[in-house]
């Protein structure tokens, strides 16, 4: 009988110890998950006012052990885990900036980014090749002129090419140095000036020339070469030098007693007759223009010039972001000129994207691959400029779990604290 009851007790100290122990897993792992809210919550608090910050998440779940406490052959969750969740597709507030240059998204898209990996011998920055996505928009130039944000990433767009003035189609950092050069603006107008010999030194059929640089919207130069032929005293023909049929951007003037212009009755290379009273249409190389006749008069030599409306200089005076993802240089004669056009790109699973330092994110195979896109495309969003898009953390909300993450820490502990009381009296029992 006293055999019996020894293994009795026995089997209830095991059965109890078996218990403890398994609560004080439990506790220790509702210790750990708290534990990871805590750092979840801080984090967010920390980055409150973080431009481009996106909040994340605490989410729990049990764990199911085989265990002596289970009944019928049904295992009870005996601990917990806690992981952290992204809201990468959370918007954030949109609100004023004092950088001219700041950018923020209302939509979906990231920006293209990289990082510095050193400086070459000048100072210039070697960029790696890892692509980076953010939605910290607040950048400004930096000594190279490289658009930078506050985290230290270069902004990538397309960037129009120095000599052809054409847009690229890869990404590139985007840089608009001070000692970027201005492009001539595109012609479109020619205007001629000076006298046409009506005196019998220049005879019947022969004439001068007159010549113009002009620009395409690229600002390449071409020459427009014009030629005047004498008709008779008060008529002359004006023709494109480089027509050799004699009907392409053609026309005759006529000029009265004054030996002012009096009509101009022109042929273009379309093959198209018009009548006006000081000027005509051309078309062709390097695009459509109109040629004033206004300033021609009739005299005693040829003196006739000719210009184009072209402005040919200007001085670089900043840079100034378009809500298109424009980015464009200014200058002192009050144009500007696209220097790189931004991109935005978006994800499957934006939320599943990989944090990286400085409010950056890497693709993932669980994010999609990215998807450039033209701004306000295929929901890529909008931007608006001279602005910068807020930390998603909800202060006061994030405030109120982090009390209730500190009863639930507080509450595993005395958990533990009980379990260890239990133990040291079912040690008792043994002795």
């Amino acid at each position: 009988m006293l055999g019996h009851t020894t293994r009795s007790l026995f089997h209830v100290r095991e059965y109890a110890m078996s218990s403890i122990i398994n609560a004080v897993h439990t506790a220790v792992s509702g210790l750990n998950s708290q534990s990871h809210a805590f750092t979840d919550l801080s984090n967010n608090i920390a980055n409150s006012q973080t431009t481009g910050y996106k909040a994340s998440t605490t989410s729990f779940e049990d764990y199911v052990t085989n265990n002596e406490l289970a009944n019928d052959g049904e295992s009870l969750s005996d601990s917990v885990a806690a992981t952290t969740r992204q809201h990468t597709d959370t918007q954030g507030m949109v609100t004023t900036s004092t950088n001219s240059t700041a950018l923020a998204i209302s939509g979906n898209g990231f920006f293209n980014v990289v990082q510095a990996t050193g400086q070459s011998n000048d100072s210039t920055p070697v960029l790696g090749t890892q692509q980076y996505y953010t939605r910290n928009g607040d950048f400004s130039q930096d000594k190279n002129g490289y658009l930078v944000n506050t985290s230290g990433y270069y902004l990538e767009g397309y960037n129009v090419d120095a000599t052809s003035g054409t847009l690229g189609t890869s990404l590139s950092a985007i840089q608009v140095p001070s000692s970027i050069a201005f492009r001539p603006t595109e012609s479109t107008k020619l205007t001629a000036t000076g006298t046409l010999d009506s005196s019998s030194t220049t005879p019947v059929g022969q004439g001068t020339d007159m010549k113009a640089t002009a620009y395409d919207s690229t600002g390449t130069a071409s020459t427009v070469d014009l030629t005047w032929t004498k008709v008779n005293d008060t008529t002359w023909t004006v023709k494109d030098a480089n027509d050799t049929t004699g009907t392409s951007n053609s026309a005759t003037v006529t000029f009265d007693s004054t030996g002012a212009v009096s009509s101009v009755t022109s042929q273009n290379s379309a093959g198209t007759s018009s009548t006006s009273s000081t000027s005509f249409d051309y078309t062709g190389s390097p695009q459509d223009m109109t040629v004033s006749l206004s300033g021609v008069t009739l005299g005693s030599a040829n003196t006739v010039s000719m210009t184009s409306d072209s402005v040919t200089s200007g001085t670089f005076s900043g840079i100034s972001m378009g809500t298109d993802g424009s980015v464009m240089a200014t200058f002192d004669n009050g144009y500007s000129q696209l220097v790189a056009k931004i991109p935005l790109t978006t994800f499957a699973d934006p939320n599943s994207l990989s944090a990286q330092n400085g409010q950056a994110y890497t693709a993932t195979s669980q994010s999609g691959s990215p998807q450039i896109n033209a701004v306000n495309t295929n929901g890529a969003g909008t931007l608006t400029t001279g602005s910068i898009e807020e930390s998603t953390t909800d202060l006061t909300g994030d405030l109120s779990k982090l009390i209730v993450a500190q009863q639930a820490y507080g509450a595993n502990t005395k958990v533990v604290s009980t379990a260890d009381q239990l133990l040291q009296t079912t040690l008792a029992m043994i002795q």
